[in-house]
């Protein structure tokens, strides 16, 4: 009735901050069906941004009070997250101002990702959007007043003003974990793996492919995900969120940018959000090889080689496609049984600071074959083949440093000409349009 008569009215209220889990072997049983509500019933299609509550929260204010001025205290999620395109077309609202501030200032918030405190206008269309025609199949409401980017103050812990970032609306077609056709499959098993070479206690059977490389595990399209679920195995890797794809050599160029675009730039509490996009400028042949490089020297880099590993009642090998020397180049004592990437690399051109950490890398390469390690260090990383990967490598090198055994392998050398390679690529990952 105040509504009607014209008055306002300021509601204050603690939004319901659930989501629907992944059931109980996930240990999410008390969050199970959480989204089954009136509002969520009532043909009302926002996606699987419906799994949240805040978000029926806010349909039930567009819905009911139309001509609300919403201020709200979250995550970024609503505002450009790919699971929540489907509720941005809903929400017509006008963005006014706000600020996002670190997690660190609330107490009891484990991570570090930004609260938004975000201004909205519900009625900013003058309900013209009411005669629009709605989404096919859906019910929702095509917005074509839709936000494409806001702009917020930041605040640090200390609530602390420290400057401005935008964060964006786009559409999921232009985000980088769409950019790669994946591979078709075969009718061949393929050995899940947990890591390098270890294979999965919770395996998910999945078919391989033809001319298999090895397999890009890349979860999500944000920071958050990306900073520690960017890897590259010899077989397909069924840990963590799901995601990922075959590599082959005719995608292996795209899967090593999208490996170093989403690593080479460091994890932050603002950045959390941020997605990654596909490219807008053109790639040049050296920035690609800048990327291989860096992909095969990374410590995300577990492809491998090993034989006799368990699975599915049988024992199974796998091969590491993934080294760019020769056998002579690091003095290895057998012959390897790929040749791939020394061939790929053959007569491309590479930058100095490429060739300067594969001439280290290949330092490091050639110390590890100067010794066999001892039984307990073979058993754990399955070094019963000669062509191991970067990740045996360095991890047998570490041990044998530890052990006092073994005069001591100076990593430094790799590190500095990884460094400089890294800070090359830093900026041009903005240049070229992988984030804004």
């Amino acid at each position: 009735q105040a509504i009607k008569d014209g008055k306002k009215i300021l509601i204050l209220i603690n939004p319901p901050y659930a989501e629907t889990g992944s059931g109980i072997a996930n240990g999410d049983n008390n969050k199970q069906k959480v989204e089954q509500t009136k509002i969520n019933k009532n043909n009302i299609n926002i996606g699987m941004a419906s799994k949240e509550l805040f978000t029926q929260f806010l349909v039930r204010i567009y819905k009911e009070i139309p001509t609300a001025t919403v201020a709200i205290f979250s995550k970024l999620k609503y505002v450009n997250a790919p699971n929540f395109e489907k509720f941005r077309e809903f929400w017509n609202a006008k963005y006014l101002d706000g600020f996002v501030v670190y997690s660190k200032a609330f107490d009891g918030l484990k991570g570090d990702f930004p609260i938004g405190f975000l201004v909205w206008k519900t009625n900013n269309i003058n309900n013209s959007v009411q005669n629009s025609p709605p989404l096919e199949g859906s019910g929702v409401v095509k917005n074509k007043y839709c936000f494409t980017e806001i702009t917020v103050d930041v605040l640090d812990k200390h609530a602390k003003p420290i400057g401005e970032k935008q964060f964006y609306n786009l559409p999921k077609s232009s985000y980088l974990n769409v950019w790669i056709d994946k591979p078709k499959t075969n009718n061949q098993l393929a050995i899940p793996l947990s890591n390098a070479v270890t294979v999965s206690k919770n395996p998910i059977i999945k078919k391989s492919c033809d001319d298999l490389l090895g397999y890009l595990y890349a979860s999500c399209n944000d920071f958050q995900h990306a900073s520690q679920e960017t890897l590259i195995t010899s077989s397909i890797f069924t840990g963590g969120n799901g995601g990922g794809l075959y590599i082959t050599e005719e995608n292996l160029w795209q899967a090593a940018i999208v490996f170093t675009v989403r690593r080479v730039i460091k994890h932050t509490w603002l950045n959390d959000r941020d997605q990654f996009l596909q490219p807008t400028q053109p790639l040049s042949n050296a920035f690609k090889m800048d990327c291989l490089i860096w992909m095969l020297f990374n410590g995300s880099n577990l492809t491998a080689s090993a034989d006799k590993l368990e699975w599915n009642g049988k024992q199974w090998s796998i091969v590491n496609h993934f080294i760019p020397f020769t056998e002579t180049e690091v003095g290895a004592n057998d012959r390897f049984e790929s040749d791939f990437m020394v061939q790929y690399l053959h007569n491309k051109p590479l930058s100095k600071e490429a060739k300067a950490v594969l001439n280290a890398g290949k330092t490091v390469w050639q110390a590890y074959f100067t010794h066999t390690d001892v039984r307990a260090v073979r058993d754990e990383l399955k070094l019963n083949r000669p062509d191991v990967g970067w990740y045996q490598v360095r991890k047998a090198l570490q041990a044998r440093n530890n052990s006092g055994d073994y005069v001591p392998i100076n990593f430094k050398p790799f590190e500095d000409a990884y460094k400089i390679l890294t800070e090359k690529l830093r900026p041009q990952v903005f240049e070229l349009g992988f984030l804004k």
